[in-house]
């Protein structure tokens, strides 16, 4: 007899943390020990990847079909369509070919782009420890199904609805999708089945984060049956926007605007002159076309691409495309100190008594609570077990209470020889607060309010050098075999151990580097006062003024806002703090970064314009960044803001051409149209217009970069784009004008006025990149080796085109060598003139 399989919804519309894990685990047809390997591939084929948004990576077919879906070029097919039934066959079958070639390019370019990008975020993939047939191994996030038994410890993010099978101090974070700051404490059970969610203890939901403590947990729901899942479904979430992308959006309606207004105009006035309706439809629509960028998505994929690939071979990789230009853009740079700026290999220099002696006892004591620890992996605890090892033949860990950003502190019950010990270390004032008496080198015993001043004034000492101070606190239990927050009182003050972690021997170049490319550190530790300004000096930030946590709390939201700007060191720091530290420094006007990896940088992270992180760091940590290090190291960072302003510079470049020849050509050709008995083009040639002129800007991701564009951040500005469209626009119309003049003047017959004017609009076109993509001269700025052979090879093609077998399918006449000679002065004169006129707009407006 088979066993029936569970439905795709079983266990999952229950209120499943009403009911017994046993009873879960039938529901489920699953045990403690996991699934197999053979029952994983059925249900992944049941449930679906384990994703909030489960559609499918776009298929081929579909990114396709997505390069013809604006409503321009649906209503140029359609009009094509229409035009093949009613008018001529040809011609409609030459435009459908240029709009497919053209849906072509853009296909196969953001293609590659899609597929480099997969491979990029596959290093940096969210992995999740299961057990399987009893069996524990780290998967893919997406691959997790129901029936899975997840092993779960500090810093891990939730990675599905769940119900906890065993617990060891474990405190959830469930800000993301209950609002309360506070870590909330899990443990296995039953609750009532209509219990709010912040009261369902028993349970884990996805979304959120593990603080401190470790679990094992039945996966219940995934992807879209999570309780986040239907609550991002229910709002639509979706991410919000950078600054790229809204620069992208104004451009677009710009150009939207210009255009629709341009495209009536003219069709009104054509019909009017008793123009064939049908070809006077078919030219505004081309000119339409022509007047959109009709390649800049596909351009901006590869350009954001290109410079994800770029950044990766500096061990920087991008999660979010869309945020490689506000890291560009990025004018200031949070962090910790910790292994960012300094060498990341945290030190014991020295354990200490509380007179301040070398003790023994108080290195051993350190070591027994930092080698029984079982939360998250942390430097301080391997510090101390490296320091100096001891004997534990004799000790047995009894119970463990997780260090949390609230207590900070470590306790640990051991059995030694018999005796049950709680031993406590952690933040020296947190610790001291839990101790009644001191106990001196000889062993005898003080009141603490005695010595509380010469703890202190050690404290003060320790850290004027920079070294980071613990305390280290015990007392005897009688055969204790649990712990909780209760018996952290009435301990015994030990002594202290002091911690060093050295400035990176080239720091303080690196961070002068940063302030020359326009971005400036600030430093937010949790470290006090004194340590932050010893290491805020080895850095080479003398002078900085220093805000602490504890100021912080007293000051209004618009009193911070005033302050960070001045301030470059912030110290004692809470957690909480450091995102209303992030929140003003954006409504202050800056472009934020923030790069931390730990749990308690998650909020920061997620304010920050531009969220960092590393590989090496908590799940939750790297879940929330944009951006990953593959190296803790400010010299990547320097790397990757550099690649990012090349992206953007990149990408702009696309822009000021299409925006200037792009935007004069169809202009002029407009205003042609007008007084001319003919169309001057006809619509299949300003589509091949269109076609050609955008071809070369495939290779613009290619292109080199002016230091000057790379040494300060830059942003989109939509009123400079506007007066270069303007400028540029205009000096390409006369040229144009001067085109049709002259083939007027000459009477070459309609072809080859067609003809003069194609040659002239493509070719001026193409050239003119290299007059727009530098504010530089032409002489000095040079470009890539792939743009110029893109270019050229455009440029042949267009001058060859006449002379092809099919020129007359297009309407193409060869010209006489005297007309191609005045031409190609003109395309001279044009791009002498559009040279000095870039040396007076960039005399007169700043970008």
């Amino acid at each position: 007899m088979t066993t029936p399989k569970p439905s795709a919804t079983a266990g999952i519309d229950s209120a499943f943390w009403n009911i017994s894990v046993e009873s879960q685990l039938q529901r489920l047809q699953t045990s403690a020990q996991g699934l197999s390997d053979q029952e994983v591939g059925e249900r992944i084929k049941r449930y679906g990847a384990n994703r909030l948004n489960n559609k499918k990576q776009t298929g081929p077919v579909r990114l396709f079909l997505s390069q013809f879906k604006s409503s321009i070029m649906l209503i140029l097919l359609f009009a094509t369509g229409l035009a093949f039934f009613l008018h001529d066959k040809v011609d409609a079958m030459i435009i459908l070919a240029i709009i497919l070639i053209s849906g072509i390019l853009g296909f196969w370019q953001e293609k590659g782009a899609a597929d480099a990008v997969q491979k990029l975020l596959a290093l940096v993939q969210i992995k999740v420890t299961v057990l399987r047939s009893n069996t524990q191994s780290e998967i893919a996030v997406d691959e997790l199904v129901p029936g899975d038994i997840a092993v779960l410890k500090g810093g891990d993010i939730i990675p599905a609805d769940c119900l906890l099978l065993q617990a060891d101090h474990l405190f959830i974070d469930e800000a993301t999708l209950t609002g309360e700051s506070y870590p909330v404490e899990k443990s296995p059970g039953i609750i009532a089945a209509d219990a709010r969610i912040s009261q369902r203890t028993n349970a884990l939901w996805m979304g959120t984060h593990v603080q401190s403590g470790e679990a094992k947990a039945l996966v219940v729901a995934t992807g879209q049956n999570t309780e986040f899942g239907k609550l991002s479904g229910r709002l639509k979430l979706k991410a919000p926007e950078t600054d790229f992308e809204r620069g992208i959006r104004r451009f677009g309606y710009m150009l939207m605007e210009v255009t629709l207004i341009l495209v009536i105009m003219i069709f009104a006035v054509n019909v009017y002159l008793h123009k064939p309706v049908m070809d006077s439809f078919l030219f505004a629509l081309a000119l339409a076309v022509g007047l959109t960028p009709q390649l800049l998505p596909a351009v901006i994929s590869v350009n954001l691409a290109h410079g994800a690939k770029r950044m990766a071979e500096e061990k920087v990789i991008v999660k979010q495309l869309a945020s490689i230009e506000n890291f560009g853009s990025m004018n200031v740079l949070c962090s910790d100190k910790t292994g960012t700026l300094t060498e990341g290999k945290v030190q014991l220099k020295e354990a200490m008594d509380s007179n301040g002696n070398p003790s023994d006892k108080v290195s051993r004591f350190a070591y027994l609570n930092a080698i029984y620890e079982t939360g998250f992996n942390n430097p301080i605890d391997e510090a101390i077990r490296n320091f100096r090892a001891f004997d534990i033949k004799d000790c047995r860990k009894l119970a463990e209470l997780p260090y949390d950003f609230y207590r900070k502190r470590l306790s640990m019950l051991i059995s030694v020889s018999g005796t049950s010990v709680l031993i406590t270390k952690g933040a020296l004032t947190n610790v001291l607060a839990a101790c009644t008496h001191v106990e001196n080198g000889d062993g005898t015993l003080t009141a603490i309010d005695e010595v509380r001043e010469s703890i202190q004034q050690s404290y003060e000492a320790f850290s004027t050098q920079g070294l980071r101070t613990l305390g280290v606190a015990y007392k005897l239990m009688d055969d204790k075999k649990d712990l909780g927050k209760d018996d952290e009182t009435e301990l015994r003050f030990l002594g202290f151990i002091t911690l060093f972690d050295p400035p990176k021997a080239n720091c303080a170049e690196t961070v002068e580097q940063l302030r020359q490319l326009g971005v400036t550190l600030k430093i937010i530790t949790g470290d006090n006062r004194l340590v932050a300004e010893t290491v805020s000096h080895q850095l080479g930030l003398s002078g900085s003024k220093i805000l602490t946590g504890p100021e912080i709390a007293q000051m209004s939201g618009s009193a911070l806002m005033n302050q960070v700007a001045e301030v470059n060191v912030f110290a004692e720091v809470e957690p909480n703090q450091k995102e209303r530290i992030i929140i003003a420094l954006k409504k202050a006007g800056f472009v934020v970064g923030y790069m931390g990896d730990g749990i308690n940088d998650v909020s920061a992270l997620h304010a920050a314009d531009v969220g960092i992180s590393v590989d090496s760091a908590a799940d939750v940590a790297k879940e929330t960044a944009q951006i990953i290090l593959l190296e803790k190291n400010l010299d990547v960072l320097v790397k990757g803001v550099k690649e990012g302003r090349v992206t953007f510079a990149n990408t702009l470049k696309y822009v000021f051409m299409a925006t200037s020849a792009n935007f004069g050509n169809m202009f002029s050709m407009a205003g042609a149209s007008l007084f001319l008995p003919f169309l001057p083009l006809l619509p299949k040639q300003i589509l091949m217009t269109n076609l050609l002129t955008d071809f070369p800007e495939m290779t613009i991701a290619t292109d080199n970069v002016d230091a000057e564009m790379v040494s300060q951040p830059r942003r989109w500005d939509i009123q400079f784009i506007r007066k270069f469209m303007l400028t540029f626009g205009i000096v390409s119309s006369v040229f144009d004008y001067l085109t049709f003049g002259l083939l007027l003047w000459l009477q070459v017959p309609v072809e080859q006025f067609r003809t003069g004017w194609f040659l002239e609009s493509v070719i001026s076109a193409a050239l003119i990149v290299f007059v727009v993509r530098s504010n530089k001269s032409i002489f000095k700025s040079r470009p890539s080796k792939y743009l110029v052979m893109a270019t050229l090879a455009i440029v042949a093609l267009t001058v060859a085109l006449p002379y092809m077998p099919f020129a007359s399918l297009i309407g193409f006449q060869p010209l006489p060598l005297n007309v191609q000679g005045l031409l190609g002065v003109i395309v001279v004169l044009y791009i002498v003139t559009a040279e000095m006129a870039k040396r007076l707009f960039y005399r007169f407006v700043r970008f």
